[in-house]
């Protein structure tokens, strides 16, 4: 296994849009704060999506506006569409996410354009993002399946898989939507990827929806994954997916890792704290377990 593995935090982003609470914009920008305090390097802050369709994120500019965390932290913005693109650009963001579904019944409805269609878009935003200095992810999404296509083929997969590997991007990989894989079908589609080649970093995303995400992590890890998403108390979810729910939590996957001696550069404690501060903003407990749990007990706690 590599002896470190970088976390993506999606808290922010990918947490927060389907919380039927809205953060204010400061509370936003308190959260990123201390996510980074505890560590994290990246982190997806922002989604440029229709705010009628996702209101939670309709305050992309005025968070981006005002946040200065210094170098060493690098936000993320989510886009979707070709409008999505301008906002994004016209901020100080330097890097952005691309999404693009195996299903074109989920494109039609997330994004409203087909595979064909947005990975054409993709192509322009990166060679338009080249020229701006702006580095470009993408994120295979449903790569295991589909909530309204149901199975999803290596071949469906490959479809976006293979014009996505051609492209200059920064990372790409797959994100597990409604979070139905399980451990051996994430291994056999990083495969796939490798396979590829590797002029981009492999990065995958993982939601814990039927209790296999942190097994998922494992197996992408095995696999020689390079970043993975995760979210701070494991909230979150996709609203365009039916009965979503979280992302693996942040929290879990760094105590899994750092047990491993595996390095994140993440100060679990700090972290934990984040999501306990979280609770009384979303009117709710976070799912992850750490929050509840704590930290390996020490010898003065037997």
């Amino acid at each position: 296994m590599k002896p470190t593995v970088e976390i993506v935090e999606v808290g922010a982003r990918d947490g927060l849009q389907n919380e039927p609470v809205s953060l204010s914009t400061e509370q936003k920008l308190t959260l990123l704060s201390a996510l980074a305090d505890a560590g994290v390097r990246r982190a997806e802050a922002v989604s440029f999506a229709h705010p009628k369709l996702v209101p939670q994120m309709a305050d992309a500019e005025s968070v981006m506006s005002n946040l200065d965390l210094g170098e060493g932290f690098t936000p993320i913005g989510l886009v979707m569409n070709w409008k999505g693109w301008l906002r994004a650009k016209a901020t100080n963001l330097k890097q952005v996410n691309f999404s693009v579904a195996t299903s074109n019944t989920f494109n039609q409805k997330n994004q409203g354009a087909p595979a064909a269609e947005l990975l054409a878009m993709l192509s322009d935003i990166v060679a338009e993002a080249g020229e701006l200095g702006i580095a470009v992810g993408a994120v295979i999404s449903t790569a295991f399946g589909c909530p309204f296509e149901g199975e999803v083929s290596e071949a469906q997969f490959m479809a976006v898989a293979e014009p996505l590997a051609a492209m200059s991007l920064l990372e790409y990989g797959p994100a597990d939507t409604i979070g139905v894989a399980t451990p051996w079908d994430v291994t056999r589609r990083l495969q796939l990827l490798k396979a590829l080649g590797r002029n981009a970093a492999l990065r995958a995303h993982f939601h814990n929806t039927r209790n296999t995400g942190i097994a998922n992590a494992y197996a992408a890890i095995e696999a020689g994954v390079d970043v993975l998403d995760a979210s701070v108390g494991g909230i979150g979810g996709c609203p365009f997916a039916p009965n979503a729910t979280g992302n693996i939590p942040s929290d879990d996957l760094v105590y899994m890792l750092h047990r491993e001696g595996i390095e994140t550069g993440i100060n679990l404690t700090k972290l934990i704290a984040v999501s306990h501060w979280l609770e009384p903003l979303l009117e709710h407990e976070v799912p992850a377990l750490l929050p509840k749990a704590g930290e390996f007990p020490s010898s003065a706690g037997a």
